[in-house]
Order: structure tokens, then sequence, then C-alpha cells
């Protein structure tokens, strides 16, 4: 998810691993070739959404099509369209790594959210940063709060950089008093 705080560089590998090892799998060709389609006529809203949607057709679930929508959504500003297919990534990674369904159930011990040698477990992590962001973007601080806070309990050594989103909220917060 594009929420992340390291260097350009650094996301774009952790991106190209992550889609290696997760998102590559069983994605039919003509659905791959609807998303790079999307890609290509990005600048052209309803035509790269229509492609998204195909490949939905095609691949309905698979996380390269939901990050497809989810990465269009967002750098398009659709905050709402893009937390809407956050919450379903948060499913998605829910059901793949054997979790309760609901995040603010999920504990430590669950799964190894701490390595990023554990896919499935940093899919879960990414999807709810990215979801915390939206939820914060979107003024819905307590909601985004209680998200990274749940990032920081899974994994207090905090690899995937949970605690610069805190620091904003924690800023707003006193802005706003």
């Amino acid at each position: 998810m594009p929420t992340d705080a390291r260097p350009t560089s650094q996301t774009a590998i952790e991106d190209a691993l992550l889609a290696d090892a997760l998102l590559g799998g069983g994605l039919p060709e003509e659905a791959e070739h609807h998303l790079k389609l999307a890609s290509q006529s990005y600048h052209l809203d309803q035509v790269a959404e229509d492609h998204l949607k195909q490949a939905e057709t095609l691949a309905p679930d698979h996380a390269a099509v939901l990050i497809g929508f989810y990465r269009f959504y967002f750098y398009k500003g659709r905050l709402s369209d893009a937390l809407r297919i956050a919450k379903r990534c948060l499913a998605k990674a829910a059901v793949e790594n054997h979790l309760p369904p609901h995040w603010r159930d999920v504990r430590p011990e669950h799964a190894a959210f701490g390595s990023f040698d554990h896919m499935l477990p940093r899919f879960f992590m990414f999807t709810l940063k990215g979801y915390a962001y939206l939820q914060m973007r979107l003024g819905n601080l307590v909601e985004g709060r209680l998200a990274v806070q749940k990032l920081l309990d899974l994994d207090p050594s905090d690899k995937i950089g949970a605690r610069v989103l805190l620091e904003v909220v924690d800023r707003v917060e006193l802005d706003d008093e």
C-alpha cells in the first residue's frame, strides 16, 4: 500500500518482493492483461476503471486486482473507494493468514507479524497500515489510531513504520485543541 514512509526505492523493492511471492500466482493471463491496460490508461479514468473491473470479473478477489483498484482509487483521490478496497484486502488477508475475521481481534501470536520473511503476515500488516492511513485522511482519527496501535501491538519493533502514522495523528489532535 502506498503509505510507506521509507524511501521510494526501498518501498519499490518491497512491493516487488511482495508481488512476486504473494500476488503473481494464479492470476489468469487475460486478467493480467487488463491490469496492464488499466495502468497504461490511468489518465483516462473510466477506461482504466473498466479494465480493472474486467480484471476483477476474471479474477475476483485476487490480491493483484484488489491492489490495482486500491492504487487507482488512492492516487485518483477517491479515498472512500480506496478504503472500501482496503477493507476487502483486510478480509482476504485475514482468511489467508487464518486470522480472526476482524483486525481488532488479531493477536501477536497469530502470525509472524514482525518478520519480513513471512509474506502473508506482511500483506496483512501493509493492508492494515493502508486502512489506518485512509481512516486518518478521511477524518476518522480514532479508528485510524486504533489500527496503528494494533500494528504496533502486532509488531513492537515497528518494521512497517506505523509509528510515523501515530505521530501524525498525535500532531493533528494537538492542532485541534
